[in-house]
């Protein structure tokens, strides 16, 4: 609501006629104060409005995080036949025939000892040769 200089005027002189001069300065007090309470409410119900979204907002991400940990925990783990079914189909790649799998060779614990001097093999570490 824009009021114009002349409409300010005009209110100001009506109130004046109406209730003289020297009631004007306390209901101007009087409004002064209202329209203060008013705003401090506002505020308050503004704050109050904004706290409850925030708090609405906090349970929905707590609920969506307390469902997708549900998900993860009542999962299987890859460990077990459900999930290691799938994962053994995925590995396994069938042998073409006639192709022989050489089997791997198991490393000893045991330092290699040559007991020829004409062997590949350099002597353990620690003697002396």
């Amino acid at each position: 609501m824009n009021l114009g200089f002349t409409e300010m005027a005009f209110i100001f002189l009506l109130a004046l006629i109406i209730f003289g001069p020297r009631k004007l300065p306390e209901i101007g007090r009087q409004i002064g104060k209202a329209l203060a309470e008013f705003k401090r409410y506002s505020n308050d119900f503004k704050y109050q409005l904004e706290t409850e979204v925030r708090q609405w907002e906090i349970e929905e991400t707590l609920r969506k995080e307390k469902d997708s940990l549900k998900e993860v925990l009542t999962a299987p783990p890859e460990g077990t036949v459900a999930g290691r079914s799938a994962m053994v189909i995925e590995t396994e790649q069938p042998q073409e025939a006639g192709a022989a799998s050489a089997p791997e060779a198991i490393p000893t614990a045991e330092p290699a000892v040559s007991d020829s001097t004409n062997s590949i093999l350099p002597p353990p570490k620690g003697t002396d040769a």
